[in-house]
C-alpha cells in the first residue's frame, strides 16, 4: 500500500480533497490531507507572516510527525511551490510528484513571477481593496467548478489567502532533481489558466508524464474518480 500526502490550493483547505481521500483510503492506501497555515480550519491563524517557509513547515512537519516514509506528494495550484520545497528537502521521501493544475517553480521564483498579469493585478487590487493590503479573500468560484451545488460548498467552505505566500520565493539546493516521477495533469476547461504554461513546457518532456481533465480547477471535486486513478498510476509507476 502507499502513503499519499495531497497538499490543496490557494483559497481552499485538506478539504479539497476529501472525495479523493475516501477512495484512496477505501482501497487501503493511507492519505494525509494537511491544511496549511491560514486556510480552512486553521483559518484562525492567518496573519501577515504566514508565508511560503510557513506552508513547507507544516508539510514537513507531517512527514515527521506521521512518520510517513515514502510517499506520492501532490499539490494543487499555489502548493506547487509547497511540494517543490518540501521535495527539494526531502527527496529520499517521495515516490512521485503530482502536480495537479498546479505551479512548477524553480530556485528563486514566486507565485506572483509565474502568475499572468492579468491574474496578478486582480490579486494586488482585491488585496488592496478587502483585505487590509496583506491578505486576498476568496473569489471567482466559477474558475474552481462548473457544478452549482458543487460551487456552493466551495464558496461555503473558501477561506482568506495570506498574500505574503504568494510573494515569497522559493529556494532550492538541488535535493528535487533526485527524483525521477513526475506528473503533469491540467484542468483543460479552465481558461485563460496560468498553467497552460507548465503542460505546454512538460508535454513532451520524457522525463514527466501529462494528463488532462475536461474540467474547471478543482479537478478532485470535480471529478474525483478520474483523479483518484491518475494518483493510483502515480504510486504505481514511482514505487518501480
Amino acid at each position: 500500500m502507499t502513503d499519499f500526502v495531497l497538499v490543496h490550493a490557494a483559497w481552499h483547505g485538506g478539504w479539497e480533497w476529501r472525495r479523493v481521500a475516501e477512495r484512496l483510503r477505501s482501497r487501503g492506501h493511507t492519505v494525509h490531507t494537511p491544511t496549511l497555515t491560514g486556510c480552512g480550519e486553521r483559518s484562525h491563524l492567518l496573519t501577515p507572516d504566514v508565508g511560503l517557509e510557513t506552508h513547507i513547515t507544516d508539510v514537513l512537519n507531517v512527514f515527521k510527525w506521521e512518520q510517513v516514509k515514502k510517499t506520492v506528494l501532490v499539490g494543487h495550484s499555489y502548493s506547487g511551490f509547497v511540494i517543490t520545497g518540501v521535495a527539494d528537502r526531502i527527496p529520499d521521501r517521495i515516490a512521485a510528484l503530482v502536480y495537479m493544475d498546479a505551479f512548477v517553480p524553480s530556485d528563486g521564483q514566486s507565485t506572483f513571477d509565474l502568475t499572468p498579469a492579468w491574474r496578478l493585478n486582480e490579486i494586488i487590487d482585491l488585496a488592496a481593496r478587502e483585505g487590509d493590503g496583506w491578505y486576498v479573500p476568496p473569489h471567482h468560484a466559477e474558475r474552481w467548478v462548473a457544478d452549482a451545488v458543487q460551487r456552493a460548498e466551495v464558496e461555503r467552505l473558501a477561506t482568506s489567502q495570506p498574500l505574503r505566500c504568494l510573494k515569497d520565493k522559493l529556494r532550492l539546493q538541488g535535493g528535487i532533481e533526485k527524483i525521477g516521477r513526475r506528473y503533469y495533469v491540467l484542468s483543460s476547461a479552465f481558461k485563460p489558466s496560468p498553467f497552460w504554461q507548465f503542460y505546454d513546457k512538460y508535454r513532451s518532456d520524457p522525463a514527466w508524464t501529462v494528463r488532462t481533465l475536461p474540467t474547471m480547477h478543482d479537478a478532485m471535486i470535480s471529478m474525483p474518480e478520474e483523479v483518484t486513478e491518475i494518483l493510483l498510476d502515480a504510486a504505481r509507476k514511482g514505487n518501480n
